[in-house]
């Protein structure tokens, strides 16, 4: 089978891949588990598809079979974890969380799988392999697939983004800075949460024009080795200046009152809060999501701002 870098790939099972035959009995030819093949098979379709295509892509049989064990362990225990959460919904937190699983021997049962605690550098070999999924299925587009806007909430009209904008400022102008910088950037790149906890002072810059001037940019992590960077929007520059002030170099820009790491919740919750100040009528507010402008402004503007 011709290899291929279309993660959209039309194949009716993995195992039609070279290299990936399933075992279903000793003896019968097969190449891998017929069991980690059976939990590829069973994952939706655009997240099959996206696996059958970096499997695809991937440049030796032996490379392929590793892969797929590795893969087929982490939707076991994504399962078992956070059960519903699809495979393309996943953060760099889960991904961590499965490798704390297997460092610890408490990834569920599955072919190969001996209960005990996985060697560290196997573990590494585990997190690189995920990585090297996601930013695949980032490259071609299959995460921006996968993060429609939630159920029933339709995406933010211009007038609704003008009035979430009005209530930045007025976040700022109740010293809830981290708050309304975190808004302003959702709102501009469709940076996902993970992203914006991760903000430090190091990831701001300035990018020289070429006429003696220069614009401020913020580069954004997607978690999978990969990078975007965007202008800073105008409501945001001087709120991040402010917390550039307050924090070390290599400290989050973003923390919540009483100083932990920002979350979804928090993000959320300042969405909101934002909204309800500009003007947005509180039935609409209540509903607005992260997701809802994280997947609206990826479709509005094209870019890659993380995962």
């Amino acid at each position: 089978m011709r290899a291929t870098s279309d993660p959209l790939v039309r194949v009716t099972g993995i195992g039609q891949v070279a290299g990936l035959r399933p075992r279903r009995r000793p003896g019968d030819g097969g190449e891998v588990s017929g069991a980690d093949v059976d939990v590829v098979d069973a994952l939706d379709p655009l997240g099959r598809r996206t696996v059958t295509g970096w499997l695809l892509d991937t440049p030796s049989p032996t490379m392929r079979r590793g892969r797929l064990r590795v893969l087929a362990s982490f939707v076991r225990w994504l399962r078992a974890a956070e059960p519903g959460r699809a495979l393309l919904a996943v953060t760099g937190a889960q991904v961590e969380r499965y490798c704390a699983a297997a460092l610890g021997g408490e990834l569920p049962g599955g072919p190969g799988v001996s209960g005990k605690p996985l060697a560290n550098v196997t573990v590494a070999r585990r997190r690189a392999a995920l990585e090297a999924f996601y930013g695949y299925a980032w490259r071609h587009g299959a995460l921006l697939a996968s993060c429609d806007a939630p159920e029933g909430v339709g995406a933010l009209t211009r007038d609704e983004r003008r009035l979430l904008r009005r209530g930045v400022a007025c976040l700022a102008a109740d010293g809830r800075a981290a708050e309304a910088a975190a808004v302003a950037l959702l709102e501009a790149t469709g940076a996902c949460v993970d992203a914006l906890a991760g903000l430090t002072a190091r990831d701001l810059c300035t990018v020289a024009d070429g006429a003696g001037g220069g614009s401020a940019v913020v580069v954004l992590q997607t978690g999978r080795d990969d990078i975007a960077a965007f202008p800073v929007p105008a409501p945001a520059r001087a709120l991040l200046r402010t917390l550039c002030q307050e924090r070390d170099a290599d400290e989050p820009l973003l923390r919540r009152d009483d100083g932990g790491p920002v979350d979804l919740a928090w993000v959320g919750a300042a969405l909101i809060r934002a909204a309800l100040s500009g003007g947005v009528p509180e039935e609409r507010a209540s509903r607005l999501h992260p997701r809802l402008l994280r997947a609206a402004t990826l479709r509005r503007s094209g870019d890659d701002p993380g995962s």
